[in-house]
């Protein structure tokens, strides 16, 4: 994934979901947009760990 911020990750994955529960996917583009959404997550879940242990490890030097 290219230099995606988590508050637009979120943004988009938020975006996606209210096009969902509004039903303003076709088929097709559910599967492409569901796709990208677990992309999306999945970048989100891995930088909400790695600024987790850089925290820890902040804390952990004092």
């Amino acid at each position: 994934m290219s230099e995606i911020k988590y508050e637009a990750a979120l943004a988009e994955i938020q975006s996606i979901v209210s096009k969902m529960e509004n039903d303003e996917l076709d088929v097709d583009q559910m599967s492409v947009q569901l796709k990208r959404a677990q992309e999306l997550i999945k970048f989100c879940k891995e930088k909400l760990t790695k600024t987790d242990e850089e925290i820890k490890k902040i804390l952990a030097e004092k």
